[in-house]
């Protein structure tokens, strides 16, 4: 797909050679920083293997790394750009798993403190959000790099078939779709409706209900033109950060 990544990025990600150097801190599941090689080229990389998943009640088991996928093809399929680029490895030394562009950043900066300087720059990783239906939406899952670009990362809860969305990013409950968002959400619901495209690659990935709700949820967006207010009793993620 046509993403403004760093050169050769993804060619890393899906075939460089692995080398896990640690684990990263304040993760809930076991998350390592790998690097990735090919010669004289390297990059950085998230690594979250799937063994080190914690099962949780109302997510499917060993689903996670899966989710992280996915919501990067949506990503790339709204053109916002939003997920660092993600893939599966099924060859890493501590098994299957999701593999992440690092990105380098300051981990003070993150939602919380950047919607105080760009806020408007948010109306994408608003209805990212509500598409992928996205159950942990912290203030430290959106941060910048250092050029000032936006990243929205960590999705592993996500795209459940029931309404799930906790998030941060309620700035914008009861507004209307700005011309960015109702272009990205057309262009993603077309190939979502694809079933030999993104419809058939979700579904291959996560499951075709699961597919199919994601589709659902674009439509009714687009539909209802407004960004959706708070719901149920647990409308924000803990911890907030």
């Amino acid at each position: 797909m046509d993403s403004p990544v760093i050169d050769g990025a993804l060619d890393l990600l899906r075939g460089g050679e692995i080398e896990v150097l640690g684990l990263l801190p304040y993760s809930s599941n076991y998350t390592f920083l790998a690097r990735l090689t090919d010669g004289d080229r390297a990059t950085l990389a998230v690594y979250k293997p799937r063994r080190g998943e914690r099962p949780l009640w109302d997510f499917p088991t060993g689903t996670l790394a899966q989710r992280e996928v996915g919501a990067w093809l949506v990503s790339e399929a709204t053109r916002w750009h939003l997920v660092p680029p993600t893939v599966l490895r099924t060859d890493a030394p501590m098994g299957p798993g999701s593999m992440q562009l690092f990105i380098d950043h300051d981990p003070e900066r993150h939602y919380l403190v950047l919607m105080e300087e760009r806020l408007e720059s948010f109306q994408t990783f608003a209805a990212f959000d509500v598409i992928i239906n996205n159950a942990d939406r912290k203030a430290g899952h959106v941060i910048d790099d250092v050029t000032g670009r936006l990243w929205a990362v960590d999705h592993g809860i996500a795209f459940h078939v029931d309404p799930k969305l906790r998030t941060v990013i309620w700035q914008f409950a009861g507004e209307r779709l700005g011309p960015e968002v109702r272009a990205g959400l057309e262009t993603v619901g077309a190939r979502l409706a694809d079933g030999n495209g993104l419809g058939g690659e979700l579904a291959a990935l996560l499951s075709r209900p699961e597919a199919d709700a994601t589709l659902a949820r674009v439509e009714a967006l687009l539909v209802e033109d407004r960004f959706p207010a708070p719901a149920g009793d647990r409308p924000l993620p803990w911890p907030l950060v």
